[in-house]
């Protein structure tokens, strides 16, 4: 039954009630939200007459509730927001899900976390949108370039890299960047520069970032507040979902990027000169074509050496919050198992046999872990660091910018190339339609189509 509570004035005159009907409890136990409204009271009403039309309005309010007719009349959309994210946190939304939705709130409640569910619009999510597409959009993003020696500074004080992560309470991998003169965040360069005691204007030219946000990122914002608006029309909160008639930025669609099959024999020439746990692992990048963090996550019983398959079913993230994790990947269908060459698999074992001899020079130094590819202690490698190496690989042998997804995507090219299927292709990267991998390769699809009609021209119509 709803509770109705009086509101009166400073003078006690009887000005409104307030209408609860409860929700009972959630799937953890815990007591849900209750619906509210508030009934107004008329100043030519007696105190017993408004009393019976609060009660009738109770009842049908109530009612309309347990149908799912009606919404909460008092709910903001960022309060209610937060109520979506920790839903999908207990539904076991992965952690780098939640923590991207907690970043993209930061833009999304100043500018409409205020109104509350039932008065949102299509225009204010438009107004949002095409603030986020103008320039400035980013004001408050700083990026910071070292402009004096940190260098010799840092060796002047007698400290290392690791001392300073430790004292400025930061990731390890982000102190040398500081320190070594690339564009790095300005909260970075500011936490380094008080370990070595400089003033950040001194040290670091500063820059804020004033360009507007791309497309694709804005629709990254749209998908959210979709996504609790959409929530909050199954539950009945609202009559549809406003988010379905706002208009969205138009999203140029970008050529992947791959290697040329020159490019690749480049790279490979130039892996022969490399330790053997770099050699393989990108040879694994470039065969199997999976992700980053799925290959760091491959561990050695995951291999079937004798069936020539290896089985992704981790992954490897990192979040400042967690540090290195490991995870499952990033869909059910990116559980999978990929078939591999015999060269792959003699390289593996050779690969084997090195790692074996270095588990036991290295004594207790390293504790295993299972994991083909890690530190050298035996820990889950970081994401970056694989990313770091491909870059000053690519800068040692003079070749072009390289990075991990380029060889998902050469992969897959040179599948389309040699008349692959799209099925069997989305199967091996894991793909949870394949619709998506045919939107992703689709100029590659039209290149292989065009080598086919010349294929077939110098078959059927040339003369011999």
């Amino acid at each position: 039954m709803a509770n109705i509570q009086e509101r009166r004035d400073k003078s006690g005159k009887l000005i409104s009630y307030s209408v609860r009907v409860h929700r009972g409890r959630g799937p953890d136990g815990h007591q849900l939200k209750p619906w509210t409204a508030t009934f107004e009271v008329s100043p030519t009403w007696t105190e017993k007459s408004a009393r019976k039309k609060a009660e009738a309005f109770a009842a049908t309010f109530e009612k309309e509730c347990r149908m799912g007719l009606t919404s909460d009349s008092r709910q903001r959309f960022d309060q209610y927001c937060d109520y979506v994210i920790e839903l999908k946190k207990s539904r076991g939304a992965k952690h780098r899900t939640i923590v991207r939705y907690k970043e993209l709130t930061e833009r999304i409640y100043p500018a409409i976390g205020h109104i509350k569910l039932r008065d949102l619009r299509a225009d204010h999510l438009n107004s949002f949108y095409t603030a986020l597409s103008k320039e400035g959009a980013r004001k408050g993003r700083k990026s910071a370039t070292a402009k004096i020696d940190l260098v010799a500074l840092r060796k002047e004080k007698g400290i290392t890299c690791a001392k300073i992560a430790e004292l400025a309470g930061i990731d390890a991998r982000k102190v040398s960047p500081v320190i070594n003169g690339k564009k790095v965040s300005a909260e970075a360069a500011a936490a380094v520069a008080k370990v070595l005691d400089v003033k950040l204007e001194s040290a670091f030219t500063v820059n804020e970032d004033r360009r507007p946000l791309s497309p694709t990122t804005i629709i990254k914002y749209h998908r959210l507040i979709s996504t609790v608006l959409d929530q909050a029309e199954k539950e009945g909160l609202v009559p549809f979902n406003v988010a379905a008639k706002a208009t969205l930025p138009k999203v140029k669609a970008h050529e992947v990027n791959y290697f040329q099959p020159e490019e690749v024999a480049a790279i490979r020439d130039a892996l022969e000169t490399e330790p053997i746990k770099w050699r393989t692992l990108v040879h694994l990048l470039l065969i199997t074509g999976a992700r980053r963090g799925e290959v760091l996550g491959l561990k050695w019983d995951k291999i079937d050496f004798d069936g020539g398959k290896i089985h992704i079913c981790k992954t490897i993230m990192y979040s400042s919050e967690r540090g290195i994790y490991e995870d499952t990947p990033k869909t059910a269908t990116s559980d999978r198992f990929i078939s591999i060459p015999a060269e792959t698999v003699q390289l593996l074992r050779q690969y084997r046999a090195w790692q074996a001899e270095e588990r036991l020079r290295l004594g207790e130094y390293f504790q295993y872990q299972g994991f083909v590819f890690s530190q050298d202690d035996g820990k889950p490698m970081h994401p970056d660091s694989l990313t770091t190496w491909l870059d000053r690989f690519s800068k040692r042998h003079g070749l072009p910018h390289i990075n991990a997804h380029a060889f998902r995507h050469t992969m897959a090219s040179m599948l389309y190339f040699n008349g692959a299927d799209s099925v069997s292709i989305s199967k091996r990267l894991g793909h949870a339609q394949v619709s998506t991998t045919a939107n992703i390769y689709a100029h590659v699809m039209a290149e292989a189509d065009q080598r086919n009609a010349d294929i077939l021209a110098d078959v059927l119509l040339k003369k011999a």
